[in-house]
């Protein structure tokens, strides 16, 4: 089907539609030149990290530290590369731009608006993200459409046009509960605050565990809107969510 650009990007979704996981990893691996998975160390990227080693297709790795992270999740870095001998590389906010932030409105400043909040995802997540994609033609990562209302109508593949390339969602369609069998019938190892009540796990500061019939997203920045609930990391440059 050639190249992947943002006017054909509906055959491929028509294409990848159906698809299984293993499917979506191979094709992605096949089909661009220089691909990345971007892993956050959750249940849904553990899972695709281990089809990338099943799979043997030599996808690099890598993960944002934004310097604030639970101390599971270094842990966790360290029992995955264990378990599946794959290198994670470390993407780490830029020193200065962080000193000159915290500088200005604090180190909590996450806490005062959603404006300020976003700054801080800005300066420790999308900058560092945009320098690795920079050197890629094609991300891969673990999106899936229940997580969120900001993202029922995802596909398999969507266009990236904040980073000018395409997006590859492995795991659109699984359940979290089909996430979490394979993770036990896999034996992958996984972050151990799950089992606390923490679903969805960023930064240690912004998440906390769900309740009890709480939507699974509740846990990242409780103190704002569902609506508002995105990082930036899969925003198109306008604030609308990046799809087709």
């Amino acid at each position: 089907m050639g190249k992947i650009t943002p006017e054909n990007i509906g055959e491929f979704q028509a294409k990848l539609n159906g698809s299984t996981a293993e499917e979506v990893v191979a094709f992605a691996a096949a089909t661009l030149q220089s691909p990345v998975f971007a892993t956050s160390l959750g249940q849904e990227d553990q899972v695709i990290t281990n089809l990338i080693a099943q799979g043997n297709h030599g996808i690099p790795i890598f993960t944002l530290d934004t310097g604030r992270l639970f101390p599971e999740t270094y842990d966790l870095i360290a029992a995955t590369e264990e378990k599946t001998s794959l290198n994670i590389q470390i993407a780490f906010p830029d020193a200065a731009e962080v000193e000159e932030m915290v500088a200005e409105e604090g180190i909590n400043l996450f806490r005062k608006s959603i404006e300020a909040r976003k700054r801080c995802c800005g300066v420790r997540k999308i900058h560092p993200l945009k320098r690795f994609l920079s050197k890629s033609d094609g991300w891969i990562c673990g999106l899936r459409r229940d997580q969120s209302p900001t993202r029922t109508e995802m596909h398999a593949i969507e266009w990236d046009s904040g980073n000018g390339i395409p997006k590859f969602n492995p795991l659109i369609d699984w359940t979290l509960e089909e996430v979490q069998h394979y993770l036990k019938e896999n034996n992958v190892p996984y972050n151990p605050l799950h089992d606390q009540g923490f679903v969805s796990i960023g930064c240690a500061c912004c998440t906390r565990a769900i309740k009890p019939g709480e939507d699974i997203r509740a846990g990242r920045w409780w103190w704002e809107q569902p609506e508002q609930k995105e990082c930036g990391l899969h925003f198109n440059p306008d604030g609308t969510i990046a799809k087709k």
